[in-house]
């Protein structure tokens, strides 16, 4: 089977976004977006997924980091979206869940191109590094309604923030692993014989 791959750009008076997806990879990653941490969290997921993922994005970081987190939301999400295909073969589903130290994460998901996200997570502080924990969800958001996926992200608890959302990204690349996960024996993973 051919690798499922995908190339975009974005370009706004806000950022400018290269990214390249390979979702048959084997979790390399050469991520740059100004953001130390969310470089960092990209890393993982692209590690846990075993996805190949590379990003280089200039935005108006001097700004705050909105823009840049969003618009690679929604880059990922579109590249994802474009990378799936028909979804043949796929598993559908992924669920998975990350300890990290105190905290304990959840990652559920469905590849079912009905965009919706549910998050159940809290943070103390206002960042972690350079990224704004608020930015999580809406990165998120932004991939999840780019991608046509129903996401549910829970940190059932937990103290520290850092563990909190590192655990978050992991959960969320090893569901996408198991959900992209396909077989040849496989056909469209839906009684309506389409998603």
């Amino acid at each position: 089977m051919l690798d499922r791959c995908s190339k975009r750009e974005r370009i706004t008076k806000e950022t400018s976004i290269n990214l390249e997806l390979n979702l048959d990879g084997t979790g390399k990653s050469e991520i740059s977006t100004g953001i130390g941490f969310f470089d960092h969290m990209l890393n993982l997921f692209a590690f846990n997924g075993k996805v190949d993922l590379n990003v280089i994005a200039k935005g108006d970081i001097e700004v705050c980091d909105h823009h840049t987190i969003e618009d690679i939301g929604i880059t990922l999400g579109e590249a994802f979206k474009e990378a799936i295909g028909d979804k043949s073969g796929i598993n559908r589903y992924g669920t998975f869940y990350v300890p990290m130290d105190e905290t304990l994460a959840l990652v559920s998901l469905d590849i079912s191109n009905r965009p919706f996200v549910v998050f159940d997570c809290e943070f103390k502080r206002e960042k972690v590094g350079e990224m704004s924990t608020e930015m999580v969800i809406e990165f998120f958001r932004a991939f999840a309604f780019n991608a046509g996926i129903t996401l549910h992200l829970k940190i059932l608890y937990g103290e520290n923030d850092h563990h909190k959302i590192e655990a978050l990204f992991k959960a969320f690349g090893r569901a996408i692993k198991e959900a992209k996960f396909r077989s040849a024996e496989n056909g469209v993973p839906s009684t309506k014989g389409s998603l």
